[in-house]
Parts: structure tokens; sequence; C-alpha cells
């Protein structure tokens, strides 16, 4: 008699979070911890860096240049000018879709 044997293998699939989901950690991070919230508005390269409670933040490269970039004086004003941009390049990006729709 032949055997048959069923072999399961298990299927990982590797989430990337979104550039939003990983923002809004970062901020939340620094709502709860007055450190790293200092940390991130006087040196957002070494928070982005060194990361929250062993946590990292994946960014995207623009948005991670995007942050470093930003002089804020409080978390208030960060996220403000965070906003401020991304959604004017979201805004962008959507107009030159529907241009480029439209035309072909």
């Amino acid at each position: 008699m032949i055997s048959t044997q069923t072999l399961q293998t298990p299927i990982f699939t590797a989430v990337v979070p979104s550039d939003h989901t990983e923002l809004s950690r970062l901020l939340s991070a620094a709502v709860v911890n007055h450190q790293f919230k200092n940390l991130l508005l006087d040196d957002p390269e070494s928070a982005l860096e060194n990361g929250y409670l062993g946590e990292s933040f994946l960014l995207a490269d623009d948005v991670r240049a995007l942050l470093v970039s930003i002089r804020a004086d409080n978390l208030t004003d960060l996220a403000r000018q965070l906003s401020s941009v991304l959604v004017r390049s979201t805004y962008s990006a959507r107009s030159a879709y529907s241009v480029s729709a439209r035309v072909q």
C-alpha cells in the first residue's frame, strides 16, 4: 500500500506598514514620552535611528528626509508641518495622475 503525506508549510508574508501608519506610531511615541519627544524635536535623525522602546520606524527615504528637515519648537508644530507637506505632495501626485489619465 502506498501512503501519502501532506506537507504543510506555513507561508509568511511581509507586511510593510504605510508611511502614514509609521508616522502615527512615531508621533504617538512622542506624545507619551517626554524624552523621546525632545529627541525627535532636537535631533530627529537620532530619534529615527534609535527608535522607541526597541521599536523602529520604517519610513520611506523621502518621508524620512522630510521629517529630518523640519524644524519645530513643539510637537503640534511638527505635526502641522508634516501634514502640510504630505497633503500637498499627495494632492500633486493625484493631480498628475488624473492629468495623465485624461491625456491617454
